[in-house]
């Protein structure tokens, strides 16, 4: 049975936005790939790694000094062990045709930088190594007594997210080095002359946003490609986290610790089936109206230039990826003070579906790292490639805290998924926020691209008027169906086999309101 197998955590549309926004632009877009240190050629052992953002020679967003933290641990792992050489290249970010091909063939880097969802397709295939030994051993670099020295799972310092990771088949096969969240960057200058303040439910912010009209000045940006995915999470949440307890009818043994509730693809399946995500269902009517609602406070136009209308203090909010912090902390051009909060919640006072429950966490594990087949091309054999123990050497070195600290604060996007390693000032609101629970589910992440395009594609006609509430209904209702229908049939998912639970938590949704 494959219930409840994917925790569709992966944040595959906010690391590629946040690739193109800290893409370099100009002849550092395509810095030379080599040997942290002396030739290649010379050395018994090569191990070529994809660092995404990190790659060395960088200068993201053309700000700041071009990034060499991963050269310096390089040399300095290769002085450890000189029959070995550390290279950096390049991998395409979010194609699967690459991967394929370079997998398929035994040529992709020893280690890659991979959404570990694009991962998952593949486990059975014998090209990613399974972790799960080295990760329930100790770290060798980490001090007896510290995080890490006893098994380097301890290390990791967001262990819900991090151990959320596991395959299908309950193998480990990423690393998470760091993490991403979102969260609302606001304009202090403008809040204090306005005489504003952080707003702790919904009903504050939408006063807060009205006398910021009333100014002349933009209340709210949210990136148009992500409202669709980031909305839906939170508000969904609001609405249906009250009830989950009651339609959760999965609960997997290795993620419910670290996930508590979180819904997959099959559950929804199974929960649309019983009327859930229909018409029939008030709560998810009432998403998309707290969704259209918030559309007053954007711009205009939705194709704005919203770095400029926020740097240019023409704009007072802007919800978007804890990579901004790096425009905004190293932007010459900005002359006002900016901090960050997280978007509050939703009361029962406002909404009847609600019940104030703080909002959870939608962002997560940022930069993922897999150990591929090359690793092992000495012997063939995972078990006695000596390529393999320094490939799972340097992974183990390069999340030594200080080192991770020295790569990862090098860019001001990131936070460090590691005990002992500091994350900058700048993104320590995103600290904060990454403590919550993890949200209900992640639509954008449950379905195919099918889904993803049509929902975005109505949500925006409906949030901008071009279609009434009833039209848009149908599509939604429509699109979950055939979405539902078509993940059952790729998977061949038994929903009958979610009927026991389902009769066992009826006496809980017997005390519940409104439901389908």
């Amino acid at each position: 049975m494959l219930a409840g197998m994917f925790r569709r955590l992966s944040l595959l549309a906010i690391l590629c936005l946040a690739a193109w926004a800290l893409w370099p632009r100009g002849s550092e877009a395509n810095p030379s790939p080599g040997s942290a240190g002396a030739s290649s050629a010379k050395k018994r052992y090569l191990i070529r790694m994809a660092p995404g953002l990190y790659m060395p020679g960088r200068r993201p967003m053309d700000l700041g000094e071009p990034l060499k933290a991963l050269t310096d641990l390089a040399r300095a792992f290769e002085k450890q062990f000189p029959d070995t050489a550390i290279e950096f290249t390049e991998a395409p970010v979010g194609q699967r045709e690459y991967l394929v091909t370079q997998l398929a063939a035994g040529t992709a880097p020893e280690i890659l930088n991979v959404n570990v969802e694009d991962v998952w397709q593949d486990v059975q295939k014998g090209w990613y190594v399974v972790l799960d030994p080295y990760l329930d051993a100790p770290n060798p670099y980490i001090p007896k007594g510290d995080p890490g020295s006893e098994q380097w799972w301890d290390l990791f310092k967001y262990q819900a997210i991090s151990r959320g990771k596991s395959a299908p088949d309950r193998k480990y096969y990423c690393i998470t080095y760091d993490m991403v969240e979102t969260g609302v960057f606001f304009n202090k200058t403008i809040f204090k002359r306005l005489g504003l303040a952080i707003p702790s439910t919904w009903p504050e912010l939408v006063e807060i946003q009205e006398r910021i009209k009333r100014a002349g000045i933009i209340p709210m940006l949210v990136p148009t490609a992500e409202y669709a995915d980031w909305g839906t999470d939170l508000i969904f949440d609001q609405f249906y986290g009250p009830i989950l307890e009651g339609i959760d009818v999965f609960k997997d043994p290795v993620r419910e610790p670290y996930l508590e509730g979180y819904l997959d693809w099959d559950e929804i399946a199974f929960l649309n089936s019983k009327g859930y995500f229909t018409r029939r269902d008030p709560r998810f009517a009432a998403v998309f109206r707290v969704m259209k609602a918030w559309r007053k406070y954007f711009p205009k136009s939705l194709d704005a230039d919203q770095n400029r209308l926020f740097i240019t203090q023409k704009a007072a909010m802007w919800w978007n990826g804890s990579w901004t912090v790096n425009r905004l902390a190293r932007d010459p051009d900005i002359d006002f003070e900016w901090g960050v909060f997280y978007l509050p919640p939703i009361p029962r006072s406002m909404n009847r579906f609600a019940d104030g429950h703080e909002q959870v966490v939608i962002g997560g594990s940022g930069t993922q790292l897999e150990v591929t087949n090359s690793a092992f091309d000495d012997t063939g054999v995972p078990a006695t490639s000596t390529k393999l123990k320094r490939t799972i050497a340097f992974l183990q070195f390069l999340t030594v805290p200080k080192n991770a600290e020295k790569v990862i604060n090098e860019i001001l996007a990131f936070l460090p998924n590691v005990k002992g390693a500091t994350p900058r000032p700048e993104l320590m609101p995103f600290d904060e926020i990454l403590k919550r629970k993890y949200t209900t589910t992640k639509w954008m992440y449950t379905f195919d691209l099918r889904f993803n395009e049509i929902y975005r594609r109505m949500l925006e006609l409906y949030i901008n008027d071009g279609i009434k509430e009833d039209e848009f209904l149908d599509w939604m209702e429509a699109n979950v169906r055939s979405a539902c229908e078509t993940v059952v049939r790729r998977k061949s998912i038994d929903l009958t086999a979610f009927e026991s639970e389902w009769k066992r938590l009826a006496p809980l949704r017997a005390g519940m309101k409104e439901l389908p």
